[in-house]
């Protein structure tokens, strides 16, 4: 039986369609995918993530315990409230999951894992403290739920929805949270444009995700969350990144913390063994075909094959992450395999869209 959040009544109340996604039933639009995106772009929209999995790091060891856990270095975690983007990493190097971990106190700390990975890393968590710090308190939180609120006019609207909010959050720079009464609200989130996202009580959910839809905030799926973060240059675990690959090979190069004498799982492996490969962003050039995940990519230096891909409504252009050969440069021209045609794309750097605003184009690479 497919797993479901505190919203799923809420969802099907909304005329959602729902779909299974990593066990869970959740909706995919709810009328249009492409209105949703651009709902996100151009306003504000909310998104049921209550799928995704807090899970509290309590004890003296805490931070000892994240900073031999995580790829990047938890010591730059100084203020309480800030947030710092890692992997998680097996022996080899490879990725066992990418996470937000929030430092709250010396003895404190909230990580956010995602929906498909969540058991897998709670097992991790608790192998490696029982070896480490076996005194360490780790309790996944199953009682909390999380909306996601996006768009140029996501924050005044959670005022709106959450009276004296803002007084608690307007000082929040990205990356950073506060908790407000019941609720953790993070100024961080999946779409390229500015927001929060509220940890909450499940059984508060429904009416805040209500308080939200009276100020205007239109509810939104997994569909226009997959082309909001593309657009935005970011991965999704499972297809960007696996246990099989390495935050090097996933342009995530810049989350890992490779220079301090700090020792963490995975650091021996990915220095002994450099990246081959790399995260790149592709433009079809071409208006008879979309780049989907799975197609082979030609290059001159090798073969590669794109991880994600879509039809970005932002640029009205198909988009493409794709694991290429080293060599490969922003400006080179490749071409994708799809239906047995070989079309042109150009290699860029993402993201493809910040702020609601096309970074690239066909006519402006």
């Amino acid at each position: 039986m497919l797993k479901q959040t505190p919203l799923h009544q809420t969802h099907r109340d909304s005329g959602a369609k729902m779909v299974d996604f990593g066990g869970w039933e959740m909706p995919l639009h709810y009328g249009s995918q492409i209105e949703e995106h651009h709902q996100v772009r151009r306003d504000a929209g909310m998104f049921d993530v209550s799928h995704m999995r807090a899970v509290d790091v309590e004890g003296a060891e805490a931070r000892t315990f994240l900073r031999g856990l995580l790829a990047n270095n938890i010591d730059k975690l100084t203020l309480s409230g800030k947030a710092l983007y890692s992997c998680l990493l097996n022996e080899n190097g490879g990725v066992l999951d990418d996470l937000i971990v929030y430092f709250l106190r010396e003895d404190r700390f909230r990580i956010v894992v995602n929906a498909a990975t969540t058991e897998k890393d709670l097992a991790w968590f608790l192998k490696q403290r029982d070896l480490l710090a076996p005194a360490l308190k780790i309790t996944p939180r199953f009682d909390l739920a999380m909306i996601a609120a996006q768009g140029p006019n996501a924050r005044a609207k959670v005022w709106q929805a959450l009276p004296g909010a803002q007084a608690a959050t307007e000082a929040l720079t990205g990356f950073q949270a506060a908790e407000f009464g019941n609720c953790f609200i993070a100024r961080t989130g999946y779409t390229g444009e500015d927001g929060f996202e509220i940890i909450l009580p499940g059984s508060a959910a429904p009416a805040f995700w209500q308080a939200l839809a009276a100020t205007g905030v239109k509810p939104v799926g997994l569909g226009a969350r997959d082309t909001l973060r593309l657009e935005a240059g970011m991965n999704l675990y499972g297809q960007d990144m696996d246990e099989q690959t390495t935050p090097l090979e996933a342009g995530l190069a810049w989350t890992v913390d490779l220079k301090s004498p700090r020792d963490f799982i995975g650091k021996t492996a990915l220095l002994a063994h450099p990246a081959q490969r790399q995260l790149v962003g592709l433009l079809l050039l071409e208006r008879s075909g979309v780049l989907r995940a799975h197609q082979s990519v030609r290059t001159a230096q090798g073969d590669g094959e794109i991880t994600s891909g879509t039809f970005a409504p932002t640029l009205n252009q198909s988009i493409a992450l794709a694991r290429v050969p080293l060599g490969i440069h922003p400006g080179d021209l490749v071409t994708v395999e799809i239906r047995n045609k070989r079309l042109q794309a150009k290699v860029v750097k993402p993201p493809f869209v910040r702020h609601g605003k096309a970074c690239y184009s066909e006519n402006h690479p």
